[in-house]
């Protein structure tokens, strides 16, 4: 299935693996966006996609039914989304995606993790050019055809389909997520999750103990409650 395939598998089953985390991280984005498209599913595209996530995740109803109160707060502060990039020890790029409602302390925050860690807060552009950005879906097999689900979605920005014993994945350009998501809600087939990924076009090789200065770095800044996803460039 390819270096692509491989690393988003590994980057999707030690980030899910969180729970507290993801649970975290899919209720800012139900709130994100109720407050942007509004709280009806059926009229906001971006909220069925949240909604969709948290079944996919198992995620308590209690939990959700909060972050949608959340959101219709009055009171509920604006989440603001960042991206921060920079680089790691041992020339390692790192991107950190953020959502937070207090932008100076994500800053203070993250540049203090790189700081500690050897590393360096870069500018805007100065790594997000080593990465693609892209969108994916997680669909129910059912009775469909792989190949001839490529060939469908191809005209509506599907760059690669692959087949999983359970399920199928749809990867595509991130513009492509409005077109694909519209697409298979019209065919009525069954979308389990979706989102957005960075897959980096360059890999890094680095032995055992340069690897363990990278991940002491990607651990704390995975732990800060404002982050929402961080993609690098180590094997």
């Amino acid at each position: 299935m390819g270096r692509a395939f491989e690393y988003r598998k590994a980057r999707k089953m030690k980030r899910w693996s969180k729970m507290a985390k993801t649970f975290s991280r899919i209720g800012k984005d139900i709130v994100i966006a109720i407050k942007s498209g509004g709280p009806d599913p059926d009229t906001n595209s971006r909220l069925r996609a949240c909604f969709q996530n948290a079944r996919d995740a198992n995620m308590p109803k209690d939990i959700i039914t909060r972050a949608i109160k959340k959101a219709t707060d009055k009171d509920t502060s604006d989440y603001k989304e960042t991206l921060f990039e920079g680089y790691g020890p041992h020339g390692i790029a790192i991107i950190v995606e953020t959502a937070t409602d207090n932008n100076k302390r994500t800053v203070a925050n993250i540049r203090s993790y790189f700081n500690k860690c050897n590393g360096s807060l870069g500018t805007a552009g100065s790594v997000v050019f080593m990465f693609e950005h892209q969108c994916h879906f997680k669909i129910a097999k059912g009775e469909l055809d792989p190949e001839e689900l490529e060939l469908e979605m191809i005209d509506h920005g599907a760059e690669e389909v692959f087949e999983d014993e359970e399920f199928i994945m749809i990867y595509g350009d991130f513009k492509s997520f409005g077109a694909i998501q519209a697409a298979l809600e019209k065919m009525e087939i069954e979308i389990l999750s979706s989102g957005f990924e960075r897959i980096p076009n360059v890999t890094k090789s680095l032995n055992e103990e340069q690897a363990a200065d990278i991940e002491k770095l990607l651990e704390k800044i995975e732990d800060d409650e404002d982050v929402q996803n961080v993609y690098h460039t180590m094997v």
